[in-house]
């Protein structure tokens, strides 16, 4: 297309070949931003979102293209540079032609990632944001690195040599940094074997971790802790700790033990079953779980049943709120009988009766 142009326009002058290029650029800016909007609408009308991510992502590439290559042979076919830069000037135009296309690929990649959030997968679940993020990125990587190949052979360097280099420098770098690396395939694990994602509450019982996961990044996992503290955990940590995603909780336990007194024992079986009533007929409380009522143990100042069952929710906040309605509601089934909780005691127990005489008396 370029060579065709240059002898279209090989007879004028320099400034008229100029002009006639620039005059083809502008017509063909216009015609390409119309075509564009014309695809547009007509892809809007399809049931997909990939050829509209296509047509988005095309747009400014193309209409910058136009101008990169009608200015630089505009420049060639002129005549007015010397030799030496019009060859630098091609090696430019190639370069920077190069860099559209990248562009160009990196718009299409965010436009795809932006469609697949949410969609189901073959085996039923969801895509998530952060598998989206990380094959984003690992594409976005590759294309970078061909980018950069063809540009420096368009420069001049051996590609050969280059790549044998960079596998020897490859194990050097490797050794030296051992833990970025075991970092940044800890952040492949997390992206593929999806433990946890941005917005889960998480939390480990081998550290003091727990919050809300804000990022995950290459090297580091961003964990806000509920005092708002930002904490920045090594990816590689989590091939070697247990981690507990409170998130993906089905129900929350409830599990506590009550105590009434000694002198309460006869009312032990009416105050258990009373409780073992009232939670099956508890709306909060999910009754396809187990659910248990029990006296359990004769303690050192109490007799303790205990209650073992499952809310509804997940939710923090509403759990406390169903908790604290269900002890409060036990508290008054146990005094509703008469009996009371009990607390520690200590009991004297003196067989004789002891006699206390005054000093008087004693003398």
């Amino acid at each position: 297309m370029i060579e065709t142009l240059t002898s279209a326009i090989s007879a004028h002058g320099p400034i008229a070949k100029m002009v006639w290029v620039l005059l083809v650029v502008v017509i063909l800016d216009i015609a390409s931003r119309l075509l564009i909007r014309k695809m547009a609408v007509l892809t809007q009308k399809s049931k997909t979102a990939w050829d509209d991510a296509l047509i988005e992502s095309m747009g400014a590439p193309i209409h910058w293209l136009i101008w990169v290559v009608g200015l630089t042979v505009a420049l060639d076919v002129s005549g007015i540079l010397p030799a030496n830069v019009a060859g630098m000037l091609q090696v430019a135009r190639l370069l920077i032609v190069v860099a559209l296309f990248s562009w160009f690929l990196f718009r299409l990649i965010e436009s795809f990632g932006n469609n697949l959030v949410g969609k189901t997968t073959l085996s039923g679940g969801t895509i998530d944001q952060s598998l989206v993020d990380i094959v984003s990125k690992l594409i976005k990587l590759i294309v970078v690195i061909l980018a950069v190949l063809i540009a420096m052979q368009s420069l001049g360097f051996s590609l050969t040599g280059l790549l044998a280099f960079g596998g020897i420098g490859g194990l050097a770098v490797g050794f030296a940094a051992k833990d970025m690396l075991a970092n940044f395939f800890g952040g492949f694990m997390i992206y593929f074997d999806r433990p946890f994602k941005v917005g889960d509450w998480v939390r480990s019982p081998d550290r003091e971790i727990e919050g809300i996961v804000e990022k995950i990044g290459w090297r580091v996992t961003l964990i806000r802790n509920f005092d708002s503290r930002p904490l920045y955990v090594p990816n590689s940590s989590f091939s070697c700790i247990t981690i507990e995603n409170v998130t993906r909780m089905s129900n929350r336990r409830i599990y506590e033990l009550v105590g009434i007194r000694y002198q309460d024992a006869g009312m032990m079986n009416q105050i258990v079953d009373d409780v073992r009533s009232y939670l099956e007929s508890h709306q909060d409380v999910d009754q396809e779980k187990t659910l248990m009522v029990g006296f359990t143990a004769f303690s050192a100042s109490s007799l303790d049943f205990f209650i073992y069952c499952f809310t509804r929710t997940q939710s923090g906040p509403e759990y406390y709120r169903v908790k604290q309605d269900i002890l409060l509601r036990i508290l008054d089934i146990v005094e509703g009988h008469g009996a009371s909780c009990a607390f520690p005691t200590t009991t004297l127990d003196i067989p004789d009766p002891v006699l206390v005489t005054s000093p008087k008396n004693a003398t």
